[in-house]
């Protein structure tokens, strides 16, 4: 599997699990292979509306409270293995 689709896995996932709670803003903040596994860890960032309500943004009007998880997908199967939250260091 190429970078690119392991992506678009790891958004369309994190996009269907969370539709009821409105998710807006959804990027690409990491990836990385881990070749021992076979296995693409990528990391999303996206804001919920509870999130845009602060009215805190950053310089391109991005809500600065947003969630980050890592999506987890096998490289052969293309199948998502796991999600977790990525807490970042302050």
């Amino acid at each position: 599997m190429q970078p690119k689709e392991a992506v678009a896995i790891a958004k369309k996932y994190v996009a269907d699990l969370f539709a009821d709670e409105q998710p807006a803003d959804i990027g690409l903040e990491e990836l990385a292979y881990e070749d021992r596994h076979g296995r693409w860890h990528v990391t999303i960032g996206f804001t919920r509306p509870w999130d845009r309500s602060t009215g805190a943004t950053d310089v391109v009007g991005r809500a600065l409270n947003r969630a980050y998880k890592v999506v987890i997908i096998g490289d052969r199967d293309r199948r998502v293995v796991s999600m977790k939250d990525r807490v970042l260091a302050r």
